[in-house]
């Protein structure tokens, strides 16, 4: 199957029905298939509609942002976070990770941080609207291997300077 591109509008609800967030308002989210994108499971959908069509998309949790998985779980001493007032729930962003840290736990001298996706463990409810589909282009194509090549060298460089191994790349 060749790669497309896709744009198209949405609004993310959780189990509660609560609205977590929505394009609406701001530019139509676009991404090219194949390329891991966007959640898993809304794209085995999507890719399935065509321009025009809306419809109501069900992801589960291993199918979205995963499962929750406790050995992103850490515990680390209060006074190296850099704030004093501390609760659970506050975020914080780490140079080694894209996925922001949240507050899990607090004690007296450490607090326990959760480094999965904020909406990991949680099925999730899109309704979207495909505004777009078309083929990509030579040059997007293009674009896209050399912001993925790009990215790989940034997570190789700061894998070094963490002291870490680098992952093997395929």
């Amino acid at each position: 199957m060749s790669q497309k591109i896709i744009s198209f509008h949405y609004t993310l609800t959780d189990s509660d029905s609560v609205v977590v967030e929505s394009s609406h308002g701001r530019d139509p989210v676009s991404f090219m298939t194949e390329m891991g994108m966007i959640v898993p499971g809304l794209e085995r959908e999507i890719v399935h509609y065509t321009a025009g069509q809306k419809g109501r998309v069900e992801v589960k949790a291993e199918d979205g942002y995963g499962l929750i998985d406790f050995s992103k779980y850490v515990q680390v001493p209060r006074e190296a976070l850099p704030k004093q007032e501390i609760k659970v729930g506050d975020m914080f962003q780490s140079n080694q990770s894209p996925v922001p840290f949240t507050v899990k736990e607090v004690a007296e001298a450490h607090v326990i941080l959760d480094g999965n996706h904020p909406l990991a463990g949680e099925d999730l409810l899109f309704d979207v609207e495909v505004l777009e589909v078309r083929e990509a282009s030579a040059q997007e194509l293009q674009q896209l291997q050399e912001m993925m090549q790009a990215a790989q060298q940034q997570q190789q460089q700061a894998q070094q300077q963490a002291g870490q191994p680098p992952e093997a790349t395929a």
